[in-house]
């Protein structure tokens, strides 16, 4: 199996480390030719949302990735990719992949100082789950076929719709591989 993961700015190196462990290929995807490369899923890292979307447009990116989601290509977004996958923000006009149909607040719990551990999260078909939160997003809303995965506080913190998966924490980062699992089953 072969995991692209979006490596134009974030954790990206973090997911790779996991999917190796569990046996999995990747592939970065730094520039639009990259693309063309062969892959079963696909991986938006935690980051700079705001950067990634930049870099996206400038590298002529976001319109193939946008295809490839649509089309149903399995994704795994973290943090900053859950904003980027949004149909929308709260409170801005703006939309980078726009094929996940929820709206996220980003920076909801405040700046770097309101980053935290949530030890006792709970992940449907995963369990019990260890959440590491960076000036995290949490999801706002949800549109009809959008599926909760997990709420911490009842603030809703990670979803799936389709084959996309999104998460507002970092699954990366605590040394547990269940929710990287969870995405490669889905594949």
């Amino acid at each position: 199996m072969r995991i692209a993961v979006l490596a134009v700015q974030g954790a990206f190196e973090e997911h790779e480390k996991v999917l190796w462990k569990l046996g999995a290929k990747t592939v970065q995807l730094r520039k639009a030719e990259d693309l063309k490369e062969k892959f079963d899923g696909l991986i938006l890292p935690g980051g700079e949302s705001t950067v990634q979307g930049k870099l996206l447009r400038e590298l002529s990116m976001l319109p193939a990735l946008r295809e490839k989601i649509t089309n149903g290509l399995p994704t795994l977004a973290t943090c900053a990719g859950l904003i980027l996958l949004a149909k929308h923000i709260a409170d801005e006009n703006t939309v980078h992949i726009g094929t996940l149909p929820v709206t996220v607040k980003r920076n909801a719990y405040g700046r770097q100082l309101g980053s935290f551990h949530y030890a006792n999260g709970y992940f449907q078909g995963v369990g019990a789950f260890p959440m590491e939160f960076i000036r995290a997003p949490y999801v706002e809303s949800i549109s009809d076929g959008v599926e909760t995965l997990a709420a911490v506080e009842g603030r809703i913190v990670g979803v799936q719709y389709k084959s996309q998966i999104a998460v507002a924490f970092h699954p990366e980062l605590g040394g547990d591989s269940r929710i990287h699992e969870y995405f490669l089953r889905q594949i």
